[in-house]
């Protein structure tokens, strides 16, 4: 397809079709061109294939947004080219909008790319998702139905709360909305994945350095980590192991007070026992 003269070309223009099927199968097309990386770097980018996108995503059926949407997730990945223009073309109100589609596969893919646009990314581009998601919307997705759309919101919460000073502003602003959407997941029926996904999230927040001290105020999250420390799956004793390794942190500022207190609620004891664990990772870590 890519070697053939003016195919590209074609496909592309596909996309602006009046005609349904066409614009669809354009779209299938160019939606499986778009898994490769290499071509992401450069037919994508030669043939400034985003632009006509970004006008189908503006109005188009729900069986081409879908895929479209799909595609604009692969789009956004770090190493695409075309991360930048999407960003400055007002992508981040429109993936916003998908994420409170009554369509689930439209929920998952606008919230799978503002997950990958947020990988990352700057402080700006952080907060302008925040600000156009708003809160209200990040913890209506944490509670929404659909596992997909749970799991890519906590990975966005998760590429948003990385690095201190990310960690540290996002924190001062939504940190008590946050901690209570993490207790929530934390006590819910849901599957492991989910769980280690929101212990990780917390391992971050541990990782900052004024924010960790909403886990440390926190007893209730203090126990919960405590309690999937002496879990029966590794992946979330694992998890658990993250964040206490990020508070106590020999190298940072009350870092002896927060032993003092993790050593009195018995957790120095628990790290003995898995001291001892057959399982490498957990006796390394």
């Amino acid at each position: 397809i890519i070697e053939t003269e003016n195919m590209m070309d074609r496909i592309v223009t596909g996309l602006s079709e009046s005609s349904v099927k066409v614009r669809l199968a354009a779209v299938r097309c160019l939606h499986s061109l778009s898994r490769s990386v290499q071509q992401l770097r450069t037919s994508f980018q030669d043939h400034a294939v985003w632009k006509p996108l970004m006008k189908v995503l503006q109005n188009a059926p729900d069986e081409i947004l879908v895929v479209a949407s799909s595609m604009l997730c692969n789009l956004l990945l770090e190493f695409s080219p075309s991360k930048e223009p999407i960003l400055e073309s007002g992508a981040v109100e429109l993936l916003c909008g998908l994420t409170q589609s009554e369509n689930p596969a439209l929920r998952v893919n606008g919230i799978w790319a503002l997950m990958n646009m947020a990988f990352q990314a700057e402080q700006k581009i952080k907060a302008d998702i925040l600000r156009s998601l708003s809160t209200e919307q990040l913890f209506r997705l944490l509670s929404d139905s659909d596992l997909n759309v749970l799991m890519k919101t906590l990975g966005l919460l998760r590429n948003l709360l990385s690095t201190r000073p990310h960690i540290d502003k996002i924190m001062s602003t939504h940190g008590k909305q946050i901690m209570q959407a993490v207790t929530l997941i934390l006590e819910g029926e849901h599957n492991i994945e989910v769980k280690e996904q929101t212990l990780c999230i917390l391992a971050n927040i541990a990782d900052g350095t004024t924010a960790k001290e909403l886990i440390m105020t926190n007893d209730d999250i203090l126990q919960k980590i405590k309690y999937y420390m002496g879990h029966s799956h590794v992946k979330l004793q694992l998890a658990a192991m993250f964040c206490i390794s990020n508070l106590i942190w020999n190298e940072e500022e009350g870092s002896q007070e927060r032993q003092d207190k993790l050593r009195d609620m018995g957790i120095v004891d628990i790290l003995h026992k898995l001291s001892q664990s057959p399982d490498s990772n957990l006796c390394d870590k």
